[in-house]
């Protein structure tokens, strides 16, 4: 038997023995549960909102609060429950922004690092399984992430980036309108 063949029967014995145990921990109260119910709105009950409202009594409450202090704290925690919390809109169609003058509404004018990484990678990895470089490198360049850099600097890469914003809005820019 090698050695990943041991751990892995290690790890599933003790997850056999263990998923019925109670905790050995120091407090007593904590015990190992299962959710039976994992898929969402499978009759859960949110209750994100009591325990809001308790994290704020909490804070705001004290000890030697007077009767129009604590009618000002049940106020805000009736408010605080009225509230209706919106997750997402309903009736509204994600649309692409269109940008008619060549102006990069949506974000930054410079691509972010995030865009940058996921191009040079993704392109990066496209040179190591054998796909075309689009300029012509020197002898200096030795690795399909350098080309892959020199590529996306001289803005050559045929690639769009969109941009989406929260309500589902996107905008679709073409490399070489960044700066």
């Amino acid at each position: 038997m090698n050695l990943v063949e041991y751990i892995t029967t290690f790890i599933e014995f003790y997850v056999i023995t263990m998923s019925n145990s109670e905790s050995s921990t120091l407090n007593d109260d904590i015990k190992n549960t299962t959710n039976q119910n994992d898929s969402p709105g499978s009759g859960e009950i949110d209750t994100s909102l009591e325990k809001a409202i308790e994290l704020y009594k909490k804070i705001y409450e004290k000890e030697d609060m007077s009767e129009k202090e604590r009618k000002e704290m049940e106020h805000i925690c009736e408010l605080i429950k009225n509230r209706q919390i919106i997750t997402q809109s309903a009736d509204h169609e994600a649309i692409q922004i269109k940008n008619t003058t060549n102006t990069i509404v949506t974000g930054p004018p410079t691509l972010t690092r995030f865009e940058k990484a996921r191009i040079m990678g993704s392109r990066a990895l496209q040179l190591s399984l054998g796909a075309p470089p689009f300029i012509d490198f020197s002898e200096n360049i030795t690795t399909s992430l350098e080309i892959a850099m020199d590529e996306l600097r001289q803005k050559v890469i045929p690639i769009i980036i969109r941009r989406t914003l929260p309500n589902g809005d996107y905008q679709n820019i073409p490399i070489e309108q960044f700066e």
